[in-house]
């Protein structure tokens, strides 16, 4: 049996030693010589042994009462190391922070790798649609109707489309949460078909030549900020998507080679694009340039030079050229080149690449996909700037198909 005066004569040998005390109790001397407790039992046929805690701050007495309370479960049928072990990991479990659906959507927007106008748009859903209601909520206890009476207090209000996409929205939050071991279950999945269906609405755009003819015009008698201008008729000229176009950065320019290199990181689909530009839209941008030239923008917002102009800028410039919604938008002008290019008898192929329309799972290596077909898109870009010149001319027009040249 040990004593006190026996504990504090110990000391550290060669090797690792153990003194017993009795019932399985055991003192253990290391080489560092601090004096750890240990209880050696059997547990089904197998040898174990506990920790109880080093001396002196756990006592002789102290360090006996453990080994009673040990050997107390060990005479119930219960393993002192595994019930130490599942106290621990519960513990662990309590103090962890619990995974709610804003916790867990917050998580996934972190690694999204998507340009700011499609992240701005899925955290404008979460937060207004679906954090509300179910932001505080733990993830893994969300049942499908709850969601669905979500979902449905939008569709309440006419957004239809709306609650689509806050359906497709929960439904990514809940598979990254699959993914990550957070839950098992997405209720979205029980879901298809219990919200109404929107109607299919296309970008409006104008593709009859003569009222194309009409708005170039229009467009020509603007009187409205000459930055705004310009990009009017920029927007007809290149047809990318508006948002890419009013981020312009006049490093992204190359005016004496006529290219504009948009990085993927500014692009929908990440992946980077060329956009070859036409005599027309050189000479309208080497104008603009000695406006906005010595900033960033090449299309800066009229407060201030450090941002780009607004997102409504196109928009609410072609309502005050007389333009509805229901007729035409700056995402129009991408819809009028598709329709009229191919009309003209121009690849599919290199309409679509000009467009920016790729496969998520297309190579995405620096220029390389965006130089697909790009000697044809070149010609393609001169034939319809001068297409549009003769549409604006209001003479007789005679298209040019990719052949010419």
């Amino acid at each position: 049996m040990l004593t006190e005066i026996k504990l504090r004569s110990l000391r550290p040998r060669s090797a690792l030693y153990r003194v017993a005390d009795g019932n399985g109790l055991a003192v253990e001397v290391p080489i560092s010589g601090a004096l750890r407790w240990r209880y050696r039992y059997r547990f089904d046929g197998k040898a174990k042994m506990l920790s109880l805690g080093t001396y002196p701050s756990v006592t002789l007495a102290q360090a006996r009462l453990s080994r009673d309370a040990a050997r107390a479960q060990v005479a119930q049928g219960v393993d002192p190391s595994a019930e130490r072990l599942a106290s621990k990991e519960a513990r662990v479990e309590a103090a962890a922070p619990v995974q709610t659906f804003r916790l867990v959507g917050e998580q996934w927007m972190a690694r999204q790798d998507v340009a700011e106008i499609t992240a701005a748009k899925s955290r404008w859903v979460l937060e207004s649609f679906l954090y509300p209601d179910l932001g505080t909520r733990p993830i893994g206890e969300i049942t499908s109707r709850e969601l669905l009476d979500t979902l449905r207090k939008v569709e309440a209000t006419g957004k239809l489309e709306t609650a689509k996409r806050a359906k497709v929205k929960a439904g990514q939050v809940f598979r990254y949460a699959i993914l990550e071991g957070i839950t098992d279950n997405d209720p979205t999945g029980s879901l298809r078909g219990a919200l109404k269906s929107p109607k299919v609405k296309h970008h409006a755009a104008l593709v009859d030549p003569a009222k194309v003819g009409e708005l170039l015009r229009a467009i020509d008698g603007f009187t409205g900020q000459y930055v705004t201008l310009c990009a009017l008729k920029l927007a007809p000229l290149l047809f990318v998507r508006p948002g890419e176009l009013r981020q312009a950065e006049w490093a992204e320019f190359d005016l004496d080679e006529a290219m504009w290199r948009i990085p993927g990181a500014r692009m929908k689909m990440k992946a980077a694009h060329l956009v070859p530009l036409s005599t027309q839209a050189v000479t309208i941008l080497r104008e603009l340039q000695t406006f906005t030239g010595d900033g960033r923008y090449v299309f800066p917002g009229l407060r201030t030079a450090s941002r780009p102009m607004s997102e409504n800028t196109i928009n609410a410039a072609l309502r005050r050229l007389g333009y509805s919604g229901e007729e035409m938008t700056g995402h129009g002008f991408r819809g009028m080149a598709a329709t009229r290019l191919n009309e003209m008898g121009w690849k599919p192929d290199a309409i679509e690449r000009q467009l920016a329309h790729a496969e998520s799972n297309k190579v995405r290596e620096a220029y390389t996909h965006a130089a697909q077909y790009l000697d044809e898109r070149t010609r393609m870009m001169q034939a319809w700037a001068d297409y549009l010149d003769g549409l604006k001319a209001g003479g007789k027009v005679v298209a040019i198909n990719r052949k010419a040249g």
